[in-house]
Formats: structure tokens, sequence, C-alpha cells
């Protein structure tokens, strides 16, 4: 089931202030979802925060930026592991929610297929991970992860572990170079029992099979990956054609026969009528399987019509992914408790009986603020129906009205903060009301806890169980105090829990050397990242970015005016506002002046320009595949000349740059009249520092 994308704003100054906050989420949950495997929210709500960017950046064209969200596909590679540039790009799949998205599918290939017979194959979509397997002369010589689709992550040494990976090819005379691409995944046997362990050890369990996968790659030890217990299924090979493949049924089968582990629950459906009965067969024994699923994937079976349907920016046209409505369950909603964030937000949370829900029992979900438990209707004592959204995040739908007994009690929001009894405030506007208390315990720890995460400060280590115990024991009052910490302290610190003698569970020396030198570390950080970590309200990511780059010190940041911070791009009224507030709070500025005084970086260095800004006031869009480029050198390298890179084409755009199957943007380019440049062009550009006159 998809959710509804929320409308756009209406005047363009609110649909600047919504997109900049939707970016913000986006990133944060995509970070979470793809680096570190931990997801906070369902695949539908984060599927409605993009429609609803692509919406308002349809509408607006000139609000696209080049780093928005919905101009690149998944996350950064994690620094842990080798960069590996990908030879083609890993595409994603777009989505169908439901029948009705699927069959609208069907009909627009149908459509740009008129004439000829199109066929499809179907495959269960594999709940795990994405792999890029590398064979030299048969043999195994790199295993990647996916990463951002056009970097990924070197994790060979753990992939060799997997049984399912032939260490060398099945032909006997392999071509010199494969790859081959598929999901790596965790058998829901194995993940039954890693969370025994998990939970026997006294650590939190996994969500899901697909982040244990995932986790289990990124293993630094290839000892602990063996020991997961991980399997594979493979789908493509890349440059099939040059083995004389000539569809996607005769490459599963190449695969089969080269010592690949192939899922045998494929089939060839030669009608939409079949299509549609593959997924329903699939969604009615999707229980009965040893591994978990979460839809099916339709691909056009010939290549060749592949070719002619082509790809969009994001995702090739001639595949899609159904995805599987969600698994319902019903029970008894015992209480609703609020939480307290690190920006005051108070936010119910639903307490109901334990009930099994795709593969793990679940007992908590949220539920937003006070308007949408009117919407649902939910009262406490009420039967409740509750699903995992996208098969992981725990959900009310909403209660079984018929099974009500008259002793159900309807919810009020508290008028005092639950942490510290503070007043609880409502802005006009605004759905979430949030405790006035800065001294608030709470919201302490989320503060805490946000400025140790890896988008902010990246405390490596630092995680909520270890935050908390430190704040429980007065070790930590604010940002600050990390740097007041001792290697001593660390390596006392009782961690709630005992041992089998009965013994506390200390932190221990080994892990308290490594948080201290991760404390250190946070010093060197970015100002970008350290504005984002001071947490203040609607500074998200991406506008501390653009603050840092405006202002290059906190100090000077902090003194400028409301006018002043609001004249930065990205800003505007409401931010310069927020940080205004910020800078008037002279607990803040106390905070601001220790975290100088114990040497954490607040201000940048300033360099000038290494070359001449030759190409400033142009802006520049990227579109296809370069050969001698990545995407990200081409505008790294245009930059540094000056000029503004751009995700999407308007008519503003100066320059549109076409590469191998160029997407809608070169389109787009020829409709509006923007001038079109070759790679080649592109490569004089840069040499000389100069675009080509018109005509040229």
């Amino acid at each position: 089931m998809c959710a509804e994308s929320a409308p756009g704003p209406g005047s363009h100054d609110e649909a600047d202030l919504r997109a900049e906050k939707l970016r913000a989420e986006i990133r944060h949950h995509a970070w979470r979802y793809y680096a570190l495997d931990a997801p906070e929210i369902s695949d539908a709500a984060y599927d409605a925060l993009v429609r609803e960017l692509e919406a308002i950046e349809e509408a607006y064209p000139d609000l696209v930026t080049s780093d928005s969200p919905t101009q690149r596909v998944g996350a950064p590679p994690l620094e842990a592991f080798a960069p590996v540039a990908h030879a083609r790009r890993m595409y994603s799949l777009d989505n169908a929610m439901d029948l009705a998205e699927l069959d609208s599918w069907l009909e627009r290939v149908a459509r740009e297929g008129a004439g000829r017979d199109i066929g499809f194959m179907c495959e269960l979509k594999i709940d795990g991970s994405s792999l890029a397997l590398t064979y030299e002369d048969g043999e195994l010589v790199r295993a990647a992860t996916r990463g951002d689709g056009v970097t990924g992550e070197d994790v060979t040494a753990n992939v060799r572990t997997i049984k399912s990976v032939p260490l060398r090819l099945g032909h006997a005379s392999p071509p010199s170079r494969l790859e081959v691409r598929g999901e790596v995944y965790m058998p829901k046997a194995s993940f039954e029992r890693l969370n025994e362990e998990q939970e026997a050890a006294g650590q939190p369990p996994y969500a899901n099979p697909r982040n244990a996968a995932a986790g289990a790659v990124r293993q630094k030890d290839p000892a602990v990956t063996a020991s997961r217990d991980l399997a594979t299924f493979m789908y493509q090979v890349v440059e099939a054609r040059a083995l004389g493949i000539s569809s996607q049924s005769q490459a599963l089968e190449w695969l089969r026969d080269a010592g690949f582990r192939v899922n045998p629950d494929v089939a060839y459906c030669a009608t939409p009528e079949a299509v549609h009965a593959y997924c329903e067969r699939a969604i009615e024994r999707r229980g009965a399987l040893p591994y978990e699923i979460d839809g099916v994937v339709a691909k056009v079976d010939l290549f060749a019509l592949q070719d002619e349907l082509g790809f969009t920016s994001k995702a090739p046209r001639w595949a899609i992914a159904f995805k599987f409505p969600p698994e319902e369950k019903t029970t008894v909603l015992r209480e609703i408790r609020v939480q307290v964030g690190r920006t005051g937000a108070l936010t119910p949370v639903a307490e109901f009986d334990p009930v099994l829900v795709a593969g793990s029992t679940i007992a908590r979900a949220t539920l937003h603020n006070e308007d949408e438990i009117g919407r649902k209707g939910v009262r406490i004592g009420d039967t409740i129906i509750v699903r995992k959204a996208g098969d992981v995040i725990p959900e009310v739908v909403g209660p079984v009205e018929r099974l009500r007994d008259g002793s159900e009690r309807e919810w009020r929001m508290p008028a005092g903060c639950p942490s510290c009894g503070s007043a609880v405030w409502r802005e006009e506007g605004e759905v979430v009301p949030r405790c006035t208390n800065a001294g608030c315990p709470a919201q302490r720890l989320e503060r805490l806890g946000h400025w140790a995460s890896r988008g902010a400060l990246d405390i490596e280590g630092m995680g909520v169980e270890i935050v908390t115990r430190l704040v429980e024991q007065g070790l930590l009052h604010d940002v600050a105090d990390y740097y007041s910490l001792t290697h001593e302290q660390l390596a006392a610190l009782d961690l709630g829990r005992v041992k089998k003698d009965g013994t506390p569970v200390l932190l221990g020396e080994t892990m308290a050397a490594k948080l201290m030198a991760s404390i250190e570390a946070s010093k060197e950080r970015s100002l970008a990242r350290l504005l984002f970590g001071l947490g203040i309200r609607h500074v998200g990511a991406t506008v501390a970015e653009a603050l840092a780059a405006a202002f290059g010190s906190l100090d000077a940041l902090l003194a400028a005016s409301e006018t002043e911070l609001a004249a930065v791009e990205q800003v505007g009224p409401k931010i310069a506002g927020s940080v205004r507030a910020f800078a008037g709070n002279p607990e803040n500025l106390a905070i601001v002046r220790r975290l100088q005084a114990v040497g954490v970086r607040t201000a940048e260095e300033r360099r000038a320009p290494e070359r001449e800004q030759t190409l400033a006031g142009t802006t520049w869009v990227l579109t296809g595949a370069l050969e001698g480029y990545t995407r990200d050198e081409a505008g790294a390298a245009l930059k540094a000349l000056g000029a503004k890179v751009s995700g999407s084409v308007s008519k503003k755009t100066s320059y549109v740059v076409v590469g191998a199957d160029p997407g809608s943007k070169y389109a787009t380019a020829l409709e509006l009249g923007v001038r079109v440049l070759s790679e080649a062009e592109l490569a004089a550009t840069l040499e000389h520092g100069a675009a080509p006159e018109a005509g040229q």
C-alpha cells in the first residue's frame, strides 16, 4: 500500500522551506537505511517524502539543487571499506505499490512496444542487500556493495566466506572479465538464531533479515561474516550480449550453468495476466519460503526491447518492483505514552500486547501526533489493527470498532512535559507540541545522541546505550561534556547488565580507548557538521553547509543579524529566526565557548580558489554516462571553476553535458533550447577554463 503524498505548499517561499525540510529528512533516513542499516521510518513513509519533494521540484524547477535526494540514488559508501567504482551504474527500480500501478507500467510497456511480442521474466524480490561480483579469467577478484549506484564498498574478503558464491566459475572457458549482480540475504532460520545470540549477549536484536545481511557483509572481521550463514541469489550478467545472451531468461540460465545460485521461483510470463497471477501466487507462498521477500520484480525479457525502453535518471523503464501489501494483525492497545525528542517535540507512542508480525514480535508503534490519533479514532483499550509498514516499522492502522465494549478511553496530549513537567506549547500551523524547557532531561539525551551521530560529529561507538548510562551517572549534561570524559571513567562505566556470575558488565579498557580516540577525532569535523550537531531547529545538514560557507566561523554566524542570515541562499526568515534564537540563549553560548576552549574546530580555513572562477554565473547539468569522469568528478571540476551544478534542467540552465544513454534531461534541454555539450566539449572546458562560444 502506498502512502499518499502531502499536497505541495502554495507560495514559492513556502515551497522553498518545505523542500529544504524534506531534503534534510530524506537524507537522514537514506543515511539510516543505506549506510547504517537501521531505518527509522517505513519504506512507504520514505516514498511519501520523496514523492512530495518530487512534486514540489516539478512545480518549482528553480528549487532543484544538485544535491537533492531526487537527483541521486542510494547513499555514500561507509568509510571503513575501500571505494569501488562500478563498471556500469547499479540502478534502483521504480516501485508499483499496488496492482493499479503495476497495470499502468504494463500498459506503458505495451504502448511503447506496440506490434511486438512482449514477454516478461518475473522474479521474487529478495529482502536482502545488493552485491556486484567481478571475475577475471574465471576467478573471483572483487565483491562490492551497491553504495550510491556509482561507487560501492569493497567487501571481497567477507563475500569469499559465503558458500553460495563460487570462487571460480563453472565454465571451462570463462570470459576474461565478468561482472554479475544479485542479492545477498540471511535465511529466516539463521536470522532467528542470530537474534537469539544477540539477546543472550545483552545486545539489541536486528529489525529484519535485510539489515542483518547488510551488517554481516560489512563486518571488519571476515570470520564474523562467515558465522552469519549468508546466502545469495544472482540475477544479472553485466555486458551479457558479449556472451551471446539476448534475454533475461537466457541470462538466468547462463548464471546457473556458471555455478551461481539462481532463485528457482522465476517464471516467464507471456501476458500481463500471467504477471498478475505470478504476483498473487508469490503473496500466497510468501510465509512458507525459507527467506524473506517483499515483492516481485517484473522485467521485459528481451534485451533489444529493454534497449528501446531505456532508463530514466534513476531507474530502468523496462523493469518494475511490485511491493507486497503489509501483513496485518490484531492486538489490544493498553496505553499511549509520550516521548520527548531533542527539539522538545512530544510524540505519542502506542503500547499494545505483543504480536508477531512479518517475522518479529512488536509491542510499540508511534502514533505521530494528537491529530493523527484523532484521525484514526483509536482509544486506549481498543482492539487495533497493526502492521509493519514496508515490513520494517510498526504501525497502527486503526481500531476494530465493532469489538468495543464501552470501557475504552479517549486520549489527550498532556498539558505538561512528561519528562520535566514544564509547559507544552504548540506553534500555530504545526501539529507537534513541544516542551518549552531547554534543560529538559529527555531533550538532553536526544541532543547528546544527535551530536555523536554519524551525520554530525561522528563519535564512533557512542551509541544510545552508552550515552544513556553516561547521563544517568551524571557524566554527561551537554555536548561539551563529551570532551571532559576520561579513559578511566569510560572503562569503569556500568552498562546496567550483569554477567552469569552476577558481576556488572563494564564498558572496559578496549572500548574506552576507542571512544577516547573517536572523541578526540571529532574535534576536527567540519564547521557544517558542527552546526548540524548543535541541533538548531530547522538547520539540517544542507542548511548547515550553506551557513558554514557563508560565514566561515561559528563566531561570525552567531554574531550575524537576522537579515544577514536570511540573505543566505536556502535559509530565509524562518531559519534565520531560529538561528538568532539559538544565538540569543546564554546557555547555548556558554556551551559554544566550552567547545572552543577544549579545541573543537569552530571555523573553516578560507582558501582562495586554486583556479580563476571563469564559469561563475553559469549553471550546468550532467546527464548520461561519461567515459572519462564520474558525475562527482565532473561536477567538482566545474565547481572549481565557479560553476553551479544542478540536478535538473530549467530555463536558467546554461549548459547540459550529454554522455551515453542520456535520460529525460537531454530531451528537456532540446525542448527549452539549452546549449548541449558533448563530453569532449566538457573536457576542453575543464582544460582551458572557458565554455565553448555559441555556434562552436
